[in-house]
């Protein structure tokens, strides 16, 4: 437990300034059309494996797609996102994040098999295996931090919650400073994983 309250403590010191909301909005709606095949035109998706991007972020939105960016090599490869992305500019990648972060999540729901299991993980972790509590990050509503570009979680599918714990568990996905996730989700079971992640679905 002192090992990831370590790592917390260091994230927040290291990775505390946001990016300036430079885009534009209404051009980042002119470039959506792409990103709507999967997206939907507001950000809001209505397919449970793609993730919700209205109301995530401006910083996050615009540091994942960098990331994105950066292909095999990169923390976080997807070629489907590289084909789409590697032929963005900058300027772009802002518009977009822009617009995305302008609108308004839909709501979700947690099923109720999942909400105690859940809530446990998410506000109070597992002190036996070390994992701790989502809330600490996350804030208590899933709403995340903007300023330390920590995303916001509440309303997410959580398909696509769950699939991104299971790729920070198997080291697909790295694109958590001091490999903070990595070193939670390898610790979570896989009940675990399914209640936290439905759980945030639900979350407000």
């Amino acid at each position: 437990m002192k090992k990831i309250l370590t790592f917390i403590i260091i994230f927040f010191i290291n990775y505390s300034v946001s990016f300036a909301n430079t885009g534009n909005i209404q051009e980042g709606k002119n470039k959506s059309l792409e990103c709507a095949a999967c997206h939907m035109s507001d950000g809001n998706s209505a397919v449970s494996v793609w993730p919700k991007i209205a109301g995530q972020h401006f910083g996050y939105i615009y540091k994942q797609l960098k990331y994105f960016k950066e292909g095999e090599k990169g923390p976080r490869y997807n070629p489907i996102m590289l084909g789409i992305v590697d032929k963005l500019s900058n300027e772009d990648l802002l518009d977009l994040s822009a617009y995305f972060s302008s609108n308004k999540m839909s709501s979700g729901k947690a099923l109720s098999k999942h909400v105690v299991l859940g809530r446990k993980i998410y506000h109070g972790g597992n002190i036996e295996n070390n994992i701790p509590a989502c809330a600490a990050c996350h804030d208590v509503r899933g709403q995340g931090n903007s300023a330390g570009d920590i995303p916001r979680l509440s309303g997410q599918h959580s398909d696509y919650t769950a699939d991104q714990l299971n790729k920070y568990k198997s080291g697909e996905r790295k694109t958590d400073p001091n490999e903070i996730m990595r070193t939670i989700a390898s610790k979570m079971s896989e009940e675990e994983i399914s209640a936290v992640s439905s759980y945030i679905e639900g979350l407000y």
